[in-house]
């Protein structure tokens, strides 16, 4: 090997040491501090909530990126969170939560184009007839406890609320995988009278500040009418992409066998059932 060929050997020899170097140095640091954020359990959940840090990234430190939401985001989540829990505070400024999320800024409709988006559907088994049974006031106390604590579930997972439809949500999530994760900790976590199902499916959609428009969120909602109460119901797009995401399976949740539903409008498709897991 002539000279100028082994120093530039020798010169990658040593970048790729050093670089190595580097990300050893980085996972250490990472990992000491997911333990220092874990160590005050409040802290961490609100942290993770308005995406100053990434819930799966303190879940698994090691590889994974320490925050994915951008700082607009970030306002919007902490408005979301201020609307539903301390509403006169915006009413005070006289502001509602329309007007302070139009001051966080988004793309015009116009520009938008058909990305891949995760899109979850959510309501309350018996709503109509508990309201028939108990009474309008009784009911919107029901929808504003079950919002008040849905919302902190589905920041802390990346997702955001797009619509509230009654007792019905309609979000979106950057991943399947944490879609998968919040809807468990939906339908297991949220207490209210009424028990909540989800159903999940995954494709490309136009999403906008206020909507997400195409098949998969029609696909998503019907989905979400075939699942029983305290149920998630995904489809098989679903479970193979948190497979092909992960590389085998989701820790927390276990996919049971797909089986054919007929849903309404849509030809038939395969749909699975998830529930906690090893």
């Amino acid at each position: 090997m002539e000279p100028v060929e082994r120093a530039r050997s020798a010169g990658q020899q040593a970048r790729v040491v050093g670089q190595s170097a580097v990300a050893s140095i980085r996972r250490s640091v990472s990992e000491r501090l997911a333990d220092l954020i874990r160590s005050d359990p409040e802290w961490a959940a609100q942290a993770a909530e308005f995406g100053l840090i990434d819930r799966t990234w303190l879940d698994d430190p090691s590889g994974r990126p320490f925050r994915t939401a951008p700082p607009a985001e970030v306002v919007e989540r902490f408005l979301a969170r201020t609307s539903e829990r301390r509403p006169s505070v915006l009413a005070s400024m006289g502001l509602n939560a329309l007007q302070a999320f139009s001051l966080v800024g988004a793309p015009a409709d116009e520009d938008a184009s058909p990305v891949e988006v995760t899109v979850m559907f959510t309501d309350l088994e018996g709503f109509t007839r508990y309201t028939a049974d108990y009474g309008d006031e009784a009911a919107v106390a029901v929808v504003a406890e079950h919002q008040r604590q849905v919302g902190p579930i589905v920041r802390s997972r990346g997702g955001r609320i797009v619509k509230r439809m009654g007792d019905g949500l309609m979000m979106c999530f950057p991943t399947p995988e944490s879609a998968v994760l919040a809807a468990l900790e939906l339908v297991e976590d949220v207490e209210v009278p009424l028990r909540m199902r989800a159903g999940i499916h995954i494709g490309e959609a136009v999403v906008t500040h206020d909507d997400i428009l195409g098949h998969a969120v029609n696909v998503a909602a019907r989905i979400t009418e075939e699942a029983p109460a305290g149920v998630v119901l995904v489809s098989v797009e679903v479970r193979e992409a948190v497979r092909s995401e992960i590389d085998g399976v989701l820790q927390g949740a276990r996919f049971s066998r797909a089986r054919r539903h007929r849903l309404k409008g849509l030809d038939p498709m395969s749909l699975c059932r998830v529930e906690r897991g090893a």
